[in-house]
């Protein structure tokens, strides 16, 4: 009897979910470990303003349309490239590929998931309507967690992350074998960003100074003007003048806390 093995489709498309729900139980045990912690245990329970059961609802959603464009995305991109190159097929079925040009499909995918993101994240900051009725729900987390990484309004979540996401998977030219490994690694990289832990030693905070202390800042009142990028680099806030460096100071009761290593402006809203 033939043994079946899922298609690389299959597979760029469950295994991201598979990584994120794992990856998050990680932080979530660390987060037992109060001296980890940028906001205290009460702070979680006090200051957001959703539920967790409604969190991990609104994640699976997402989830879910995000697997399904996932694969009619993959569909679309192999029946394309059986109509173009023999070598096109090739890199569209997971054939081989050099680590260099894999190296550049890496960057190019990790630029265009960064663009697409900020400036759609900047503007449902600046337009009322988005922000109010969309991209509050994402802010109701005051203190992110892990498993909020992905907790957004769904058309956000279909706007910003699936269409994102399969944004650069086509610019770059990744093939879906390649898109496993990016996928993964995005969705960490959202995880950690959100965890709200600063651990000795997290490789991801030594490699990019867009992390969880830095993230945390946008999601406090006084940063929602501030980093709006996400979730590799800083680039387009230090370009846009959007950019608030910040500062870890001894928080009360243990650990550590992220506060603006600079002056700013106070606001009324959380739209500006």
């Amino acid at each position: 009897m033939e043994r079946f093995l899922p298609s690389d489709e299959i597979l760029a498309a469950v295994v991201p979910v598979v990584v994120y729900w794992a990856y998050s139980g990680v932080y979530v045990m660390l987060g037992s470990v109060d001296k980890y912690r940028l906001h205290s245990r009460k702070d979680e329970d006090v200051k957001n303003l959703v539920s967790k059961r409604d969190v991990v609802i609104g994640v699976l959603l997402q989830q879910l349309v995000q697997v399904a464009v996932a694969v009619l995305t993959f569909k679309v991109v192999v029946v394309v490239a059986h109509s173009m190159t023999p070598s096109s097929v090739c890199g569209a079925n997971g054939g081989s590929t050099s680590w260099l040009v894999l190296a550049r499909q890496f960057v190019v995918g990790m630029f265009v998931l960064d663009t697409w993101q900020y400036f759609w994240h900047r503007f449902m900051h600046r337009n009322r309507f988005l922000y109010r009725h969309i991209h509050s729900w994402h802010h109701r987390l005051v203190v992110p967690y892990s498993f909020g990484s992905q907790y957004n309004h769904p058309l956000e979540g279909l706007l910003l992350d699936t269409c994102g996401g399969a944004l650069a998977f086509v610019v770059s030219g990744m093939s879906p074998r390649t898109s496993i490994f990016f996928y993964s690694f995005t969705v960490m990289k959202g995880i950690d960003d959100h965890c709200g832990l600063w651990l000795p030693g997290n490789i991801l905070h030594l490699c990019f100074w867009n992390n969880t202390a830095y993230h945390d800042v946008h999601h406090q009142f006084y940063g929602n003007r501030y980093n709006f990028s996400q979730p590799f680099f800083i680039t387009w806030d230090k370009i846009c003048g959007t950019h608030m460096p910040y500062k870890l100071e001894k928080r009360p009761g243990g650990g550590l806390q992220a506060r603006p290593a600079m002056p700013y402006k106070r606001s009324k809203s959380a739209v500006q």
